[in-house]
């Protein structure tokens, strides 16, 4: 059987009061709509069909990475006429699931029992039961259990307002018999427009019994309107992710204030402390330690690291045992070996450190390669960049580099060489040796510190 998706995303969002489309609003770092598409990837459907409307072209635009039929609602006349404008691209298509671009928690398991539910019928809607219901449209059932309407908010009576049963808008349906309900559809209300629930009626009417199907939390039915909606539903998705790290294993010094916007793949024993944010791929070994405040993005981290206060790490590797900051910031490229010690305020960018390596303290490290058991001192700076091209630095196994000095790239530093304190380094340092280019200390005898003349002076 051959699943058609449809994906309705035509809205602009007035309450948003934005020049983005809705459906492109970011929660957890992705487009709404990049959420719900992955739901419809994650049930096999066969075609995905997104009708867009507000925003024209930047909508698929944005969303070029997945495999959908785009199709264009040129005027906004409700959810029966958006559906309209799918049907013909899934002709071929056995059953449709109708979906919602500015609904993003909906669960693949919880689509899966509707569609389970609907089998051995032809229409099937998934409800919930709020306890507030306002603005919904409710639920009406006979002696029997079986749906016999739905009735809007504005013309239930008082007992129909008492149901807390309401439809959530998502329906599965067999596609040639929504095809011709949605073509008997009409547009005779206030508004003007077609309504896709006016298809549950023309159902009952023809004796099709309503399969009917519940979300495991409300979180998956709510949809965003405005910015308050979009950051409660924020917070809603990542409880759900911190929920899932903690079952697998992760400790996490409070949940409320942990942030993941992307993929965590952790091992055993990992511990993350408050205020940390998780964005692209990020792999963490067994019993790494994060510290409060850090930004982690598509890096990996080996088993043992331990990462302090304040750190950005970015695009980078590190070994195992290594000793990440605090206030340290590492940028693509840096890889990092086993028992590498990388300090405060110090900022590592395409730069290999070897084994047991250690870079303290307020210094700069690019376009370079360290050896092992190396010592960078405090305010050490690599001159990569001469105003058009990047050049590389490379120090050897069991070096030290003293405090303050410069070491202009291209330039090689040899094995268990030293380069003094405040040295600037232009030329090869040979392995084993000394090297220092400091001016030579001078006294100047009887010189005196100016002085401040007192008021009315000069």
């Amino acid at each position: 059987m051959k699943l058609g998706v449809v994906v309705l995303a035509a809205g602009k969002g007035k309450r948003m009061r934005s020049r983005i489309p809705k459906v492109l609003h970011p929660l957890a770092g992705r487009p709404l709509l990049a959420h719900v598409l992955d739901t419809a990837q994650a049930l096999g459907a066969a075609r995905v069909c997104v009708v867009y409307g507000y925003g024209g072209e930047l909508v698929p635009q944005r969303m070029a990475d997945y495999d959908c039929v785009w199709v264009e609602q040129a005027e906004q006349q409700g959810t029966g006429h958006a559906v309209m404008q799918a049907m013909p691209s899934l002709r071929d298509m056995d059953r449709i699931l109708v979906l919602y671009g500015d609904v993003p928690l909906m669960e693949p398991t919880t689509l899966q029992h509707l569609m389970d539910a609907a089998v051995d019928t032809d229409l099937g809607m998934l409800t919930a039961t709020f306890d507030d219901p306002t603005g919904y449209g409710r639920i009406v059932r006979d002696k029997t259990g079986q749906v016999v309407r739905i009735v809007e908010q504005q013309d239930a009576t008082e007992a129909e307002l008492r149901i807390g049963e309401a439809n959530t808008g998502f329906l599965v349906a067999d596609r040639a018999r929504l095809d011709d309900w949605l073509a008997r559809i009409e547009n005779r209300n206030a508004q003007g427009e077609y309504y896709l629930t006016d298809v549950f009626a023309l159902a009952v009417q023809e004796g099709v019994e309503i399969a009917t199907s519940h979300p495991r939390t409300l979180d998956e039915v709510y949809g965003v309107n405005d910015r308050i909606q979009l950051a409660a539903l924020e917070r809603a998705f990542q409880r759900r992710r911190a929920e899932a790290l903690m079952r697998d294993g992760v400790t996490l010094a409070d949940p409320a204030r942990f942030d993941i916007r992307g993929r965590l793949h952790a091992g055993e024993d990992v511990s993350i402390d408050v205020n940390v944010v998780i964005e692209g791929e990020v792999r963490l070994g067994a019993g790494v330690s994060i510290g409060p405040n850090c930004l982690l993005r598509d890096c990996e981290l080996g088993p043992g690291t331990e990462v302090f206060a304040n750190c950005v790490i970015e695009g980078a590797v590190v070994g195992a045992d290594a000793r990440i900051g605090p206030f340290s910031r590492l940028r693509p490229e840096a890889v990092l070996a086993d028992e590498v010690h990388v300090g405060n305020f110090v900022e590592l960018k395409k730069s290999q450190v070897g084994e047991g390596s250690k870079v303290n303290h307020l210094t700069y490290v690019g376009d370079a390669r360290i050896g092992c058991d190396v010592n960078v001192g405090a305010g050490t700076i690599t001159c990569n960049y001469d105003g058009a091209a990047k050049h590389l630095t490379v120090i050897e196994d069991r070096a030290f580099i003293g405090s303050n000095a410069s070491l202009v790239a291209p330039v090689e530093i040899g094995a268990g060489a030293t380069v003094g304190a405040g040295s600037v380094v232009c030329r090869k340092v040979p392995a084993g040796k000394l090297t220092v280019t400091r001016a030579k200390q001078t006294t100047v005898e009887g010189w005196q510190r100016p002085r401040k003349q007192g008021p009315g002076s000069g």
